[in-house]
């Protein structure tokens, strides 16, 4: 079936109905558990399918700990340009490129703001969260600012605390240090000759136990189900709509300064992953951000089309099959949407 954009003096439900069909026939053949919000805020169209699901964000939850920080820049409680020592302590495994560098480097709170969004820095992340307050903090600031359904769960260390637990209850008692070191032990990464020095002893159990072939296969199995499946490990709690209204707030600069809101999204702007998502097929300015796992592959943003600044906020959790053929389809779900907003005669039909 053929579908047609309506001029923007069309009647709004007709034309909300017309794309939100185009949607909800898109996100049929993801093979996943799917949401997706859409918004023009020129014209203030909109279209959804489960918008108000609750989702597992992955890294989409870093959104909202920027804006937190630039609010409190504005505040003048937290100085952007201040210098962050970076040592053994706070690095975190996964994303990022801190924990590749020597230790001892002193970013400002800018470039870890930077990093947590365009690299989706682990390190970096951790570091904020703790300059906002925390996670209870940022949560109470989230539900007072009308976030009710966008909660961040579980620091990064916590939750891979709790999956190293999953096969040895002792490990529910590691510090955010030792549960790193023994991430990086399961990995087999170069990096874990740094915590050489904190396994020592009985220690070097722990060490041998996650690097056993049948533990760290049951880890990874572990990390693929519980982080989809079990709210308790996820990294952030989020929806469609209500991760749209942040990155709407950000475009429109109701959240911070005109300031602070063109730097975020100058730094989203920057991203640096999820290239076969939403701004695959486009030849528009995307700024945005992803949320990734094992079957996740999240990405919300701002794209700037011709007809004006559209937010979108796509969630997919649970995939099944091939993981860069699930980005493709979001991409080519997002060639659409702007192809319905700018007008284009008819918009690419499903495939």
């Amino acid at each position: 079936m053929m579908l047609f954009a309506l001029p923007h003096g069309a009647v709004a439900q007709s034309a909300t109905s017309d794309l939100t069909r185009l949607l909800e026939a898109d996100l049929a053949r993801y093979p996943a558990t799917a949401g997706v919000y859409v918004k023009n805020l020129r014209t203030g169209e909109e279209a959804m399918v489960n918008a108000d699901q609750s989702f597992s964000s992955a890294s989409v939850i870093k959104i909202p700990i920027m804006i937190r920080a630039f609010q409190l820049a504005d505040q003048h409680t937290l100085m952007l340009d201040e210098r962050v020592e970076i040592t053994r302590a706070e690095l975190r495994d996964g994303t990022g490129v801190f924990q590749f560098l020597d230790m001892g480097l002193k970013p400002t709170v800018k470039d870890l703001i930077t990093q947590m969004i365009i690299t989706s820095d682990n390190t970096a992340t951790d570091l904020m969260t703790t300059r906002v307050g925390g996670v209870e903090r940022l949560n109470a600031w989230l539900a007072a600012s009308g976030y009710s359904r966008t909660r961040m769960v579980n620091r990064g260390h916590e939750y891979r605390r709790k999956l190293l637990a999953v096969l040895k209850p002792e490990f529910a008692n590691l510090t955010a240090e030792e549960t790193t070191g023994l991430q990086y032990a399961a990995q087999d990464s170069p990096l874990f000759d740094l915590y050489t020095p904190l396994f020592t002893g009985e220690r070097a159990q722990w060490v041998a136990f996650v690097r056993d072939p049948a533990n760290r296969k049951a880890l990874i199995e572990a990390r693929t189900r519980l982080t989809v499946q079990d709210h308790a490990y996820w990294l952030g709690d989020m929806t469609p709509r209500e991760t749209a209204r942040l990155l709407e707030g950000i475009e429109r600069g109701t959240l911070a300064s005109a300031t602070a809101s063109a730097m975020m999204k100058t730094i989203l702007s920057r991203q640096q992953l999820g290239v076969r998502r939403i701004p695959h097929f486009l030849d528009v300015p995307v700024a945005h951000k992803t949320g990734d796992g094992p079957n996740i592959a999240n990405d919300v943003g701002m794209i700037s089309t011709r007809s004006g600044t559209v937010v979108i906020a796509f969630f997919v959790n649970g995939i099944t099959g091939p993981y860069a053929e699930t980005e493709d389809m979001i991409g080519r779900t997002s060639r659409r949407i702007v192809d319905y907003f700018d007008g284009v005669a008819a918009a690419r039909a499903p495939r």
